[in-house]
């Protein structure tokens, strides 16, 4: 199986918190064994759904080092360090860098709208911060600049940027690019997961992780051996989860309720502008995880 600094079956963990909106360095940990026990082989620390809009640089670095004092042994540590603000994502690298993390995760910078040279020498920059392998994520619908084909083949040349976590969706312009380039692609839409490893994606970078992480590692594998017919039937199990967690409301809010839900963490809380599930929410998380089998 290909070796990767950020593994394969990779959740992007939601960070706990408690009704008071402090952190809860404690669940943080205790969500972190769980991940890895439940077939997650790496966890991307700090980013989207860990609320990183919402929590300040200080309480980024406390649950890296959380995160690396309960799993950094078992599972790969990535930690996400994009801003849009290039000195500022330096300093987050440096120091996230320096509690452990194994690797940074550098998104598009967003609302700015830099160019595509910009957007080059940003993740440069970031790069060059620490030396730790980086992935690049695209996500135009959040960051409002997608990552054009030129630009990912420039950012291929930077040695540290080994890795792509796609979630534009241009399953035919990647599949160029993985061929081009020696860039590790990760499917970063759980939705697209098994077209993307069909297409050869060495991995997820998962939001339905937190409830499907020992099913995604089977994909993987069954993907891994030819086994497309095992890695779809995967696949259609797990659609009423994917569709719970990533369809009713939005991701960070879902899979926080599903850990609250699964006896993980205490508290659903997330900070505004989210707001916790609400009740008919919960209602249609809970029959999606029953029948997929993961309640």
């Amino acid at each position: 199986m290909t070796s990767t600094p950020f593994g394969r079956t990779v959740t992007a963990m939601v960070t706990p918190m408690r009704e008071d909106g402090a952190l809860d360095l404690d669940g943080t940990q205790r969500l972190a064994a769980y991940l890895a026990d439940h077939g997650n082989d790496g966890l991307v620390v700090n980013g989207t759904t860990g609320e990183s809009a919402t929590t300040t640089d200080e309480e980024n670095v406390a649950v890296v080092r959380a995160v690396v004092e309960a799993v950094g042994d078992r599972v790969a540590v990535t930690a996400g360090v994009g801003t849009n603000d290039t000195a500022h994502s330096c300093r987050a690298a440096e120091a996230l860098a320096a509690v452990g993390a194994d690797a940074v995760l550098i998104v598009t910078p967003y609302y700015n709208k830099p160019t595509q040279a910009g957007i080059v020498e940003h993740f440069r920059a970031v790069v060059g911060a620490t030396g730790l392998p980086a992935m690049a994520y695209d996500i135009p619908g959040r960051t409002g600049t997608a990552l054009a084909s030129d630009t990912i083949r420039s950012l291929a040349q930077i040695p540290e940027l080994v890795a792509v976590k796609d979630a534009k969706g241009d399953l035919f312009a990647a599949s160029r690019l993985m061929h081009e380039t020696d860039l590790l692609w990760y499917s970063g839409d759980d939705v697209l997961n098994l077209p993307w490893l069909a297409l050869g994606a060495v991995g997820v970078v998962s939001v339905v992780g937190h409830v499907a992480g020992s099913q995604y590692a089977e994909m993987v594998a069954a993907v891994d051996r030819g086994d497309l017919p095992r890695a779809r039937e995967i696949h259609t199990t797990l659609i009423p989860a994917i569709e719970a967690v990533m369809n009713t409301t939005q991701g960070a809010i879902m899979a926080k309720a599903a850990m609250r839900m699964l006896g993980v963490i205490e508290s659903d809380f997330c900070r505004l502008p989210l707001l916790p599930a609400a009740p008919e929410h919960l209602d249609i998380l809970r029959e999606g995880l029953r029948r997929s089998g993961v309640l």
